[in-house]
Protein backbone atom coordinates (compact mmCIF):
# COMPACT_ATOMS: atom_id res chain seq x y z
CA UNK A 1 0.00 0.00 0.00
CA UNK A 2 1.07 3.46 -0.83
CA UNK A 3 2.22 5.57 2.16
CA UNK A 4 0.98 8.41 0.21
CA UNK A 5 -2.27 10.12 1.48
CA UNK A 6 -4.24 10.92 -1.33
CA UNK A 7 -6.91 13.27 -1.43
CA UNK A 8 -10.45 12.56 -2.44
CA UNK A 9 -10.34 14.93 -5.41
CA UNK A 10 -6.58 13.20 -6.59
CA UNK A 11 -8.07 9.52 -6.22
CA UNK A 12 -11.16 10.17 -8.10
CA UNK A 13 -8.95 12.07 -11.13
CA UNK A 14 -6.57 9.37 -11.04
CA UNK A 15 -9.28 6.82 -12.19
CA UNK A 16 -11.12 9.04 -14.40
CA UNK A 17 -8.19 9.64 -16.09
CA UNK A 18 -7.48 6.10 -16.72
CA UNK A 19 -10.70 4.95 -18.05
CA UNK A 20 -12.32 5.81 -21.91
CA UNK A 21 -15.48 5.39 -23.31
CA UNK A 22 -16.55 2.03 -24.55
CA UNK A 23 -15.98 1.60 -28.25
CA UNK A 24 -19.41 2.01 -30.09
CA UNK A 25 -21.70 -1.25 -31.18
CA UNK A 26 -24.72 -1.02 -33.49
CA UNK A 27 -27.68 -2.15 -31.23
CA UNK A 28 -31.17 -3.07 -32.47
CA UNK A 29 -33.59 -0.70 -30.74
CA UNK A 30 -34.96 -3.20 -27.63
CA UNK A 31 -30.95 -3.99 -26.88
CA UNK A 32 -30.29 -0.06 -26.32
CA UNK A 33 -32.13 0.94 -23.69
CA UNK A 34 -30.16 2.83 -21.18
CA UNK A 35 -27.49 3.71 -23.78
CA UNK A 36 -26.45 6.95 -25.67
CA UNK A 37 -26.13 8.00 -28.77
CA UNK A 38 -22.67 8.25 -31.02
CA UNK A 39 -24.22 10.12 -33.75
CA UNK A 40 -26.77 12.16 -34.54
CA UNK A 41 -30.20 10.66 -36.01
CA UNK A 42 -31.75 12.61 -38.78
CA UNK A 43 -35.73 11.80 -39.69
CA UNK A 44 -36.66 10.38 -42.85
CA UNK A 45 -39.67 10.15 -43.42
CA UNK A 46 -42.53 12.81 -41.98
CA UNK A 47 -44.37 12.09 -39.18
CA UNK A 48 -47.28 11.57 -39.45
CA UNK A 49 -46.41 10.65 -42.87
CA UNK A 50 -49.77 11.39 -43.90
CA UNK A 51 -52.68 13.68 -42.96
CA UNK A 52 -55.28 12.11 -40.67
CA UNK A 53 -57.93 12.08 -37.96
CA UNK A 54 -57.57 12.45 -34.39
CA UNK A 55 -60.54 11.42 -33.34
CA UNK A 56 -63.54 8.94 -34.65
CA UNK A 57 -66.08 10.46 -36.37
CA UNK A 58 -67.08 12.22 -40.00
CA UNK A 59 -64.55 13.67 -42.80
CA UNK A 60 -66.39 16.38 -44.14
CA UNK A 61 -65.88 19.64 -46.71
CA UNK A 62 -65.71 22.42 -44.31
CA UNK A 63 -68.98 24.25 -46.92
CA UNK A 64 -71.48 21.84 -46.28
CA UNK A 65 -71.54 21.79 -42.64
CA UNK A 66 -71.45 25.68 -42.14
CA UNK A 67 -74.96 27.12 -39.76
CA UNK A 68 -75.46 23.45 -38.55
CA UNK A 69 -77.11 23.33 -35.08
CA UNK A 70 -79.13 20.07 -32.82
CA UNK A 71 -82.26 21.98 -34.29
CA UNK A 72 -81.67 22.38 -37.84
CA UNK A 73 -78.84 19.64 -38.44
CA UNK A 74 -76.98 19.13 -41.78
CA UNK A 75 -77.77 15.85 -43.05
CA UNK A 76 -74.55 14.62 -45.61
CA UNK A 77 -75.19 11.08 -47.13
CA UNK A 78 -71.65 8.75 -45.67
CA UNK A 79 -70.59 7.04 -48.88
CA UNK A 80 -67.51 5.03 -46.77
CA UNK A 81 -65.42 4.36 -44.33
CA UNK A 82 -61.87 4.94 -43.63
CA UNK A 83 -60.02 2.49 -41.67
CA UNK A 84 -56.84 3.29 -39.68
CA UNK A 85 -54.61 1.30 -41.98
CA UNK A 86 -56.63 1.69 -45.28
CA UNK A 87 -55.40 4.04 -47.53
CA UNK A 88 -58.49 6.37 -48.00
CA UNK A 89 -61.97 5.17 -49.56
CA UNK A 90 -62.01 2.64 -52.15
CA UNK A 91 -61.63 2.52 -55.60
CA UNK A 92 -60.09 6.15 -54.58
CA UNK A 93 -63.33 8.21 -54.23
CA UNK A 94 -62.64 11.67 -53.14
CA UNK A 95 -65.45 13.35 -50.51
CA UNK A 96 -68.24 15.33 -52.90
CA UNK A 97 -70.66 17.63 -51.99
CA UNK A 98 -73.25 17.03 -49.25
CA UNK A 99 -71.29 13.94 -48.80
CA UNK A 100 -69.47 12.33 -45.87
CA UNK A 101 -66.68 9.55 -44.96
CA UNK A 102 -66.69 7.72 -41.31
CA UNK A 103 -63.06 8.04 -40.27
CA UNK A 104 -61.42 6.24 -37.63
CA UNK A 105 -58.73 7.87 -35.33
CA UNK A 106 -55.30 7.62 -36.96
CA UNK A 107 -56.96 6.83 -40.64
CA UNK A 108 -55.82 9.13 -42.97
CA UNK A 109 -58.00 11.75 -44.44
CA UNK A 110 -59.64 10.96 -47.91
CA UNK A 111 -59.33 13.14 -51.15
CA UNK A 112 -61.48 16.00 -51.08
CA UNK A 113 -62.19 16.10 -47.02
CA UNK A 114 -61.19 19.88 -45.23
CA UNK A 115 -62.09 18.39 -41.55
CA UNK A 116 -63.34 15.97 -39.63
CA UNK A 117 -66.64 16.13 -37.61
CA UNK A 118 -66.24 14.25 -33.84
CA UNK A 119 -68.95 11.60 -33.95
CA UNK A 120 -70.52 13.10 -30.73
CA UNK A 121 -71.19 15.94 -32.98
CA UNK A 122 -73.94 13.92 -35.36
CA UNK A 123 -76.12 11.58 -34.83
CA UNK A 124 -73.85 8.82 -36.04
CA UNK A 125 -76.30 7.67 -38.55
CA UNK A 126 -78.97 6.57 -35.88
CA UNK A 127 -81.22 9.29 -36.83
CA UNK A 128 -81.86 10.11 -33.44
CA UNK A 129 -80.15 12.77 -31.03
CA UNK A 130 -76.31 13.08 -30.42
CA UNK A 131 -74.14 9.73 -30.92
CA UNK A 132 -71.97 9.56 -27.90
CA UNK A 133 -70.15 6.55 -29.89
CA UNK A 134 -69.10 5.13 -33.46
CA UNK A 135 -71.61 2.15 -34.39
CA UNK A 136 -69.65 -1.00 -35.36
CA UNK A 137 -70.34 -2.37 -38.85
CA UNK A 138 -70.95 -5.75 -36.72
CA UNK A 139 -73.69 -3.57 -35.08
CA UNK A 140 -75.01 -1.94 -38.17
CA UNK A 141 -74.30 -3.01 -41.53
CA UNK A 142 -74.93 0.19 -42.98
CA UNK A 143 -73.30 2.19 -41.01
CA UNK A 144 -71.01 2.83 -43.64
CA UNK A 145 -73.88 3.86 -45.40
CA UNK A 146 -77.10 5.91 -45.42
CA UNK A 147 -77.01 9.33 -43.84
CA UNK A 148 -75.70 11.15 -40.80
CA UNK A 149 -76.74 14.61 -39.40
CA UNK A 150 -74.36 17.10 -38.15
CA UNK A 151 -74.94 19.15 -34.93
CA UNK A 152 -72.17 21.22 -35.18
CA UNK A 153 -70.11 23.31 -37.93
CA UNK A 154 -66.62 23.39 -37.83
CA UNK A 155 -63.30 25.14 -39.09
CA UNK A 156 -61.10 23.33 -41.69
CA UNK A 157 -57.95 21.61 -40.79
CA UNK A 158 -59.97 20.60 -37.70
CA UNK A 159 -59.00 17.45 -35.73
CA UNK A 160 -56.48 16.66 -38.22
CA UNK A 161 -53.57 15.97 -37.54
CA UNK A 162 -50.98 17.32 -40.54
CA UNK A 163 -48.46 15.35 -42.10
CA UNK A 164 -45.11 16.11 -40.38
CA UNK A 165 -46.76 18.13 -37.42
CA UNK A 166 -44.28 15.85 -35.47
CA UNK A 167 -41.04 15.77 -37.43
CA UNK A 168 -40.33 16.43 -41.63
CA UNK A 169 -37.75 14.54 -43.20
CA UNK A 170 -34.37 16.13 -42.50
CA UNK A 171 -35.19 17.67 -38.54
CA UNK A 172 -33.08 16.80 -36.00
CA UNK A 173 -34.79 13.60 -34.17
CA UNK A 174 -32.22 12.79 -31.26
CA UNK A 175 -28.66 14.65 -30.81
CA UNK A 176 -25.56 12.68 -29.98
CA UNK A 177 -24.99 12.23 -26.38
CA UNK A 178 -28.73 11.42 -25.55
CA UNK A 179 -29.67 8.59 -23.69
CA UNK A 180 -32.05 5.85 -24.94
CA UNK A 181 -34.57 5.82 -22.66
CA UNK A 182 -38.63 4.40 -23.69
CA UNK A 183 -39.86 7.87 -25.52
CA UNK A 184 -36.68 7.87 -27.35
CA UNK A 185 -37.53 4.16 -28.23
CA UNK A 186 -40.69 5.11 -29.42
CA UNK A 187 -39.69 8.05 -31.51
CA UNK A 188 -37.00 6.13 -33.78
CA UNK A 189 -39.26 3.07 -34.09
CA UNK A 190 -42.05 5.57 -35.27
CA UNK A 191 -39.18 7.02 -37.79
CA UNK A 192 -38.23 3.60 -39.50
CA UNK A 193 -34.84 3.28 -37.50
CA UNK A 194 -34.66 -0.64 -36.17
CA UNK A 195 -31.19 -0.18 -35.07
CA UNK A 196 -28.71 2.67 -33.51
CA UNK A 197 -25.20 2.92 -33.29
CA UNK A 198 -24.54 3.94 -29.39
CA UNK A 199 -21.90 2.93 -26.32
CA UNK A 200 -22.89 -0.28 -24.87
CA UNK A 201 -24.09 -0.31 -21.08
CA UNK A 202 -20.80 -0.97 -18.68
CA UNK A 203 -20.48 -4.56 -17.59
CA UNK A 204 -19.71 -4.65 -14.38
CA UNK A 205 -18.89 -7.65 -12.16
CA UNK A 206 -19.55 -7.07 -8.10
CA UNK A 207 -17.34 -9.35 -5.76
CA UNK A 208 -17.53 -9.26 -2.19
CA UNK A 209 -15.01 -11.12 0.29
CA UNK A 210 -14.89 -12.32 3.58
CA UNK A 211 -14.88 -15.78 5.50
CA UNK A 212 -17.81 -14.54 7.81
CA UNK A 213 -20.16 -13.62 4.98
CA UNK A 214 -23.15 -15.45 4.47
CA UNK A 215 -25.95 -15.19 1.41
CA UNK A 216 -29.51 -14.25 2.83
CA UNK A 217 -31.57 -17.19 3.15
CA UNK A 218 -28.85 -19.01 4.85
CA UNK A 219 -28.62 -20.01 8.45
CA UNK A 220 -26.42 -17.49 10.53
CA UNK A 221 -23.95 -19.42 12.67
CA UNK A 222 -20.85 -17.89 15.29
CA UNK A 223 -19.16 -15.02 14.15
CA UNK A 224 -21.04 -14.94 10.77
CA UNK A 225 -23.22 -11.68 9.27
CA UNK A 226 -25.06 -11.51 5.63
CA UNK A 227 -23.51 -10.49 2.63
CA UNK A 228 -25.38 -6.99 1.97
CA UNK A 229 -22.52 -5.04 0.19
CA UNK A 230 -22.48 -7.46 -3.13
CA UNK A 231 -26.38 -6.52 -3.02
CA UNK A 232 -26.02 -2.88 -2.31
CA UNK A 233 -22.86 -2.54 -5.02
CA UNK A 234 -24.79 -4.50 -7.69
CA UNK A 235 -28.12 -2.59 -6.96
CA UNK A 236 -26.18 0.89 -7.77
CA UNK A 237 -24.46 -0.26 -10.24
CA UNK A 238 -27.48 -1.37 -12.18
CA UNK A 239 -29.19 2.52 -10.51
CA UNK A 240 -25.70 4.09 -12.86
CA UNK A 241 -26.56 2.61 -15.88
CA UNK A 242 -24.50 -0.32 -15.96
CA UNK A 243 -25.51 -4.15 -17.04
CA UNK A 244 -24.38 -5.70 -13.42
CA UNK A 245 -23.45 -9.09 -12.30
CA UNK A 246 -23.15 -10.03 -8.57
CA UNK A 247 -20.72 -12.50 -7.59
CA UNK A 248 -21.36 -14.55 -4.77
CA UNK A 249 -19.04 -13.94 -1.31
CA UNK A 250 -15.39 -15.48 -1.63
CA UNK A 251 -13.37 -16.81 1.38
CA UNK A 252 -10.47 -15.37 2.65
CA UNK A 253 -8.13 -17.14 0.37
CA UNK A 254 -5.91 -14.79 -2.53
CA UNK A 255 -5.58 -17.97 -4.70
CA UNK A 256 -9.59 -18.35 -4.80
CA UNK A 257 -10.02 -14.43 -5.57
CA UNK A 258 -7.27 -14.61 -8.05
CA UNK A 259 -9.09 -17.37 -9.74
CA UNK A 260 -13.00 -15.85 -9.42
CA UNK A 261 -11.70 -12.33 -10.26
CA UNK A 262 -9.68 -13.87 -13.32
CA UNK A 263 -12.93 -16.07 -13.93
CA UNK A 264 -15.12 -13.03 -14.55
CA UNK A 265 -12.91 -10.88 -16.49
CA UNK A 266 -14.79 -12.29 -19.75
CA UNK A 267 -17.99 -10.33 -18.61
CA UNK A 268 -16.15 -7.29 -17.25
CA UNK A 269 -15.57 -3.95 -18.20
CA UNK A 270 -15.06 -3.21 -14.76
CA UNK A 271 -14.58 -5.55 -11.31
CA UNK A 272 -15.57 -3.73 -7.68
CA UNK A 273 -14.34 -5.45 -5.08
CA UNK A 274 -15.53 -5.01 -1.42
CA UNK A 275 -13.48 -6.08 1.64
CA UNK A 276 -10.05 -6.93 2.18
CA UNK A 277 -8.44 -3.65 1.55
CA UNK A 278 -7.16 -2.42 4.98
CA UNK A 279 -4.28 -3.28 7.38
CA UNK A 280 -5.66 -6.63 8.97
CA UNK A 281 -3.97 -10.05 8.76
CA UNK A 282 -6.84 -11.34 6.64
CA UNK A 283 -7.24 -8.53 4.04
CA UNK A 284 -7.05 -10.55 1.33
CA UNK A 285 -7.75 -8.14 -1.73
CA UNK A 286 -4.65 -6.72 -1.31
CA UNK A 287 -2.71 -10.37 -1.04
CA UNK A 288 -4.20 -11.30 -3.87
CA UNK A 289 -3.74 -8.55 -6.40
CA UNK A 290 -0.56 -6.71 -4.74
CA UNK A 291 1.37 -8.56 -7.79
CA UNK A 292 -0.91 -8.25 -10.46
CA UNK A 293 0.56 -5.93 -12.64
CA UNK A 294 2.10 -6.99 -15.79
CA UNK A 295 5.92 -5.57 -15.70
CA UNK A 296 5.75 -4.43 -19.73
CA UNK A 297 2.35 -2.47 -19.11
CA UNK A 298 3.20 0.82 -17.29
CA UNK A 299 0.45 1.84 -15.01
CA UNK A 300 -1.39 -2.10 -14.75
CA UNK A 301 -1.33 -3.46 -11.81
CA UNK A 302 -3.56 -2.32 -8.69
CA UNK A 303 -2.39 0.05 -6.04
CA UNK A 304 -3.49 0.20 -2.66
CA UNK A 305 -4.00 3.75 -1.09
CA UNK A 306 -5.42 5.93 2.08
CA UNK A 307 -7.52 8.71 1.20
CA UNK A 308 -7.91 11.76 3.61
CA UNK A 309 -11.64 10.80 3.56
CA UNK A 310 -14.57 9.12 6.16
CA UNK A 311 -15.79 6.99 5.73
CA UNK A 312 -13.68 4.91 3.05
CA UNK A 313 -10.09 5.64 3.83
CA UNK A 314 -8.33 2.50 2.47
CA UNK A 315 -8.86 2.19 -1.27
CA UNK A 316 -7.63 0.43 -4.68
CA UNK A 317 -7.25 1.01 -7.97
CA UNK A 318 -5.69 -0.29 -10.90
CA UNK A 319 -6.46 -2.76 -14.11
CA UNK A 320 -6.20 -6.24 -13.89
CA UNK A 321 -6.24 -8.88 -16.58
CA UNK A 322 -5.21 -9.25 -20.49
CA UNK A 323 -7.98 -6.21 -21.42
CA UNK A 324 -6.67 -4.34 -18.34
CA UNK A 325 -9.93 -4.01 -16.93
CA UNK A 326 -10.48 -1.28 -14.63
CA UNK A 327 -11.20 -2.85 -10.67
CA UNK A 328 -11.79 -0.98 -7.87
CA UNK A 329 -11.07 -2.50 -4.82
CA UNK A 330 -13.63 -0.91 -1.83
CA UNK A 331 -13.63 -1.07 2.01
CA UNK A 332 -15.89 -3.60 3.52
CA UNK A 333 -18.11 -1.41 6.23
CA UNK A 334 -21.09 -1.45 4.73
CA UNK A 335 -21.16 2.70 4.59
CA UNK A 336 -17.90 2.82 3.42
CA UNK A 337 -18.12 0.41 0.74
CA UNK A 338 -21.60 2.23 -0.46
CA UNK A 339 -20.07 5.85 -0.52
CA UNK A 340 -17.27 4.90 -2.09
CA UNK A 341 -19.13 3.28 -4.60
CA UNK A 342 -20.88 6.42 -5.14
CA UNK A 343 -18.03 8.90 -5.46
CA UNK A 344 -15.90 6.54 -7.27
CA UNK A 345 -17.82 3.49 -9.46
CA UNK A 346 -20.67 5.52 -10.49
CA UNK A 347 -18.72 8.13 -12.01
CA UNK A 348 -16.27 5.26 -14.04
CA UNK A 349 -19.07 3.64 -15.27
CA UNK A 350 -20.83 6.73 -16.56
CA UNK A 351 -17.55 8.05 -18.01
CA UNK A 352 -17.71 4.40 -19.98
CA UNK A 353 -20.76 5.06 -21.46
CA UNK A 354 -20.10 7.92 -22.68
CA UNK A 355 -22.01 10.52 -20.68
CA UNK A 356 -20.83 13.96 -20.44
CA UNK A 357 -22.45 14.29 -16.61
CA UNK A 358 -20.98 11.16 -14.62
CA UNK A 359 -21.73 12.52 -11.13
CA UNK A 360 -24.28 12.96 -8.54
CA UNK A 361 -25.68 16.63 -8.64
CA UNK A 362 -24.40 18.88 -5.78
CA UNK A 363 -25.84 21.70 -4.36
CA UNK A 364 -25.56 24.27 -0.49
CA UNK A 365 -28.16 23.53 1.74
CA UNK A 366 -28.71 24.75 5.45
CA UNK A 367 -27.54 22.23 8.37
CA UNK A 368 -30.40 21.32 10.64
CA UNK A 369 -28.89 19.39 13.38
CA UNK A 370 -29.87 19.42 17.19
CA UNK A 371 -25.98 20.04 17.85
CA UNK A 372 -22.49 20.22 16.13
CA UNK A 373 -21.44 17.91 13.72
CA UNK A 374 -17.82 16.72 14.59
CA UNK A 375 -15.31 16.06 11.48
CA UNK A 376 -11.52 14.86 11.64
CA UNK A 377 -9.20 17.54 11.18
CA UNK A 378 -7.50 17.05 7.52
CA UNK A 379 -10.42 14.24 6.08
CA UNK A 380 -12.97 15.08 4.09
CA UNK A 381 -16.04 13.38 5.90
CA UNK A 382 -19.36 11.87 4.26
CA UNK A 383 -22.45 12.02 6.15
CA UNK A 384 -25.88 10.61 5.20
CA UNK A 385 -28.77 13.13 5.34
CA UNK A 386 -31.83 13.76 3.65
CA UNK A 387 -32.63 16.69 2.35
CA UNK A 388 -35.74 19.09 1.95
CA UNK A 389 -35.57 20.99 -1.32
CA UNK A 390 -38.96 23.03 0.09
CA UNK A 391 -36.90 24.40 2.99
CA UNK A 392 -33.59 24.02 1.82
CA UNK A 393 -32.47 22.10 4.43
CA UNK A 394 -30.20 18.75 4.87
CA UNK A 395 -30.59 16.77 8.05
CA UNK A 396 -28.54 14.06 9.45
CA UNK A 397 -29.49 10.95 9.60
CA UNK A 398 -27.81 8.68 11.77
CA UNK A 399 -24.32 8.36 13.21
CA UNK A 400 -20.85 8.78 11.70
CA UNK A 401 -20.29 4.77 11.85
CA UNK A 402 -19.72 2.93 8.95
CA UNK A 403 -21.72 0.00 9.78
CA UNK A 404 -24.92 1.78 10.42
CA UNK A 405 -26.47 0.40 7.31
CA UNK A 406 -29.95 1.28 8.69
CA UNK A 407 -29.47 4.81 8.31
CA UNK A 408 -28.00 4.57 4.79
CA UNK A 409 -31.30 3.11 4.05
CA UNK A 410 -33.55 6.25 5.23
CA UNK A 411 -30.55 9.00 3.40
CA UNK A 412 -31.35 10.41 0.10
CA UNK A 413 -27.93 12.85 0.52
CA UNK A 414 -24.75 12.82 1.79
CA UNK A 415 -23.43 15.73 3.59
CA UNK A 416 -19.85 16.94 2.66
CA UNK A 417 -17.92 18.60 5.63
CA UNK A 418 -14.43 19.31 3.96
CA UNK A 419 -11.03 18.56 5.30
CA UNK A 420 -10.52 21.74 7.24
CA UNK A 421 -14.20 21.81 9.20
CA UNK A 422 -13.75 19.90 12.52
CA UNK A 423 -17.20 21.53 13.92
CA UNK A 424 -20.13 22.49 11.56
CA UNK A 425 -22.81 24.05 13.82
CA UNK A 426 -26.36 24.03 12.99
CA UNK A 427 -27.83 26.67 10.61
CA UNK A 428 -23.99 26.31 8.34
CA UNK A 429 -24.30 26.46 4.95
CA UNK A 430 -22.83 22.92 3.89
CA UNK A 431 -22.36 21.04 0.31
CA UNK A 432 -24.81 17.79 -0.01
CA UNK A 433 -24.24 15.38 -2.62
CA UNK A 434 -27.84 14.00 -3.67
CA UNK A 435 -28.26 10.80 -3.95
CA UNK A 436 -31.50 10.15 -5.56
Amino acid sequence: MSSTIWSVDEHLEDILGAVRPLEPIELQLHDAQGCVLVEDVVVEIALPPFDNSSMDGYAVRVADVEGADEEFPVVLTVIGDVAAGSDGLPDGRAVGPGEAARIMTGAPLPAGAEAVIPVEWTDGGTGGGPADTMRSLSDAPQAAGGEVRVHRPVEARAHVRARGSDVKPGDLALSAGSVVGPPQIGLLAAIGRSTVKVRPRPRVVVISTGSELVQPGEELTGGQIYDSNSFALTAAAKDAGAIAYRVGAVTDDADTLRATIEDQLIRADIVVTTGGVSVGAYDVVKEALSSVGDEDEPGSGIDFRKLAMQPGKPQGFGSIGPDHTPLLALPGNPVSSYISFELFVRPVIRTLMGLKDVHHPTLRATLKADRALVSPSGRRQFLRGTYDAESGTVTPVGGSGSHLVAALARADALIVLPEDVTFAEPGMDTEVILLR
